[in-house]
């Protein structure tokens, strides 16, 4: 089986990329973003799926401002919960596939091994509480052909990123102070998008189970281990970024003290997880350091 593609949120740094991947793939693809397709809207939502007819969509709109989301919290549920809620019903309508793009925030960052993608949810933040309902209404109203794909700490060509802001203060700093109590998974949006692709393709072909999925990088590091890693792809000196705690650099919303997710739902797909945070990495760089 086989069909066109409608990505939401297309001109974020996630999109951005998956479009590429998908235009590599050959796929019949619709790119969308905020302005064109405010997922709030029932009425937008109805009259953009009625056009395009979309055999898969991939849900990439979200409000991602962490901390404003504390405050803000209706508006955040309104994108990131009500938003996935009516794709998911209409969807629904329509037989097509929704693959929603979800966070490591869903978690509570308490643990001290990857996280499983059953592991029990427990968010501390009004952001991570806003896409926990999103991930409850695409399962829930599609139980079959709904799917879940958690991230973390992405970095990309297309947007604002914690690597280019490193690249960018490498040049102007004499030294930095970074959080080294916080661990995660580095995660190129390039590789990201490759297993969106690859999912829908499955979930078209039958031969991925819906549910929840992973989708960061191996292995694991903390902000100060991930920004010395930049330091030295730019040969500058790693010594100079300094180990500090999140205590030190509070802000609204609590951070996850460990993002690690696990990965063991791919093998069920046939699809392998994503490499090593360091590879690709090193793989990103050029483009990462030409867009600073």
């Amino acid at each position: 089986m086989s069909g066109s593609w409608l990505v939401t949120g297309a001109g974020g740094m996630l999109g951005q990329d998956l479009l590429a991947r998908l235009a590599r793939a050959g796929e019949t693809t619709v790119g969308m973003d905020r302005e064109a397709l405010d997922i709030t809207d029932a009425g937008a939502v109805r009259e953009a799926l009625e056009k395009y007819r979309p055999a898969v969509v991939v849900n990439c709109a979200a409000w991602t401002a962490v901390d404003d989301a504390e405050a803000r919290e209706d508006e955040a549920l309104r994108v990131n919960g009500d938003g996935p809620r009516l794709l998911a019903g209409m969807c629904a309508e329509r037989g097509a596939v929704l693959i929603q793009v979800s966070t490591d925030y869903v978690f509570d960052g308490a643990g001290d091994a990857p996280y499983g993608e059953h592991a029990p949810t427990a968010p501390r933040s009004a952001y991570g509480r806003t896409k926990l309902a999103g991930e409850r209404a695409v399962l829930s109203l599609l139980p079959d052909t709904g799917y879940v794909v958690r991230t973390a700490w992405l970095y990309g060509a297309g947007g604002g990123n914690f690597a280019r802001t490193m690249i960018k203060l490498e040049g102007i700093k004499d030294t930095l102070d970074v959080v080294d109590d916080q661990s995660g998974q580095p995660t190129w949006t390039v590789d990201l998008a490759d297993r969106l692709v690859r999912l829908g393709q499955g979930a078209l072909a039958g031969t991925a189970p819906a549910g929840v999925y992973h989708g960061t990088s191996g292995g694991e590091t903390t902000w100060f281990g991930y920004a010395r890693a930049v330091f030295e792809q730019l040969g500058a000196d790693p010594e100079r970024v300094r180990p500090t705690t999140g205590a030190a650099l509070a802000r609204p919303a609590p951070r996850p003290a460990y993002s690690v997710l696990g990965h063991d739902r791919w093998t069920e797909a046939g699809i392998e997880p994503i490499r090593h945070w360091r590879k690709a990495l090193a793989e990103a760089f050029p483009d990462l350091r030409g867009t600073s």
